[in-house]
């Protein structure tokens, strides 16, 4: 679901997917309690076509040192697949990602309907995830698109343009 808002504003080099790869983990790191099940110690970085990735792992939680236990529900794990692919796409190409359309401004991963003084873990916000916005310089905080849906706030000609590239790649058999 990243990767179709990443394909809908953001041309990547070599125009590749954002990929999951995993690693082994550092002895002693959060990697080697749990991650997702695994019991050989390994972490889950969003990453480029290339490999290259910045940031924390997927799952950043040390559960002997009290951590939350990683997420275990769809959203949530969207919700952390995006903000990682997110840190890669900015630290890697210096390229702020992905823009509000309306205001201009960097989004963050959020619960739908979260307020300006939301804070991770608020378990008053329970919505879909989404691309939030701050708005501009006088407020307008608002949920700009589900994740995964950013194509639908194209302009009509280039989401037709992406639509029609969409259907041409899966007659051709491949996904992008």
């Amino acid at each position: 679901m990243v990767n179709r808002d990443v394909r809908a504003t953001l041309t990547l080099p070599g125009r590749e997917p954002l990929i999951l790869m995993v690693t082994p983990a550092p002895d002693g790191a959060a990697g080697s309690y749990g991650s997702y099940g695994s019991s050989g110690g390994q972490e889950v970085y969003v990453a480029m076509a290339d490999g290259r990735s910045h940031g924390n792992p997927v799952h950043a939680g040390d559960l002997e040192e009290g951590a939350p236990q990683e997420p275990g529900d769809a959203a949530t794990v969207l919700s952390v697949v995006a903000e990682a692919a997110q840190e890669t796409v900015m630290e890697l190409l210096w390229q702020v990602w992905p823009l509000c359309r309306e205001h201009g401004t960097g989004m963050h991963p959020r619960p739908a309907g979260t307020s300006e003084d939301w804070c991770p873990g608020d378990s008053a916000a329970a919505g879909p995830p989404v691309w939030w916005c701050r708005g501009g310089g006088n407020g307008g905080c608002h949920d700009a698109s589900p994740i995964g849906e950013l194509a639908d706030t194209l302009p009509g000609k280039e989401r037709r343009a992406l639509r029609g590239e969409e259907r041409r790649a899966l007659r051709r058999g491949g996904r992008r």
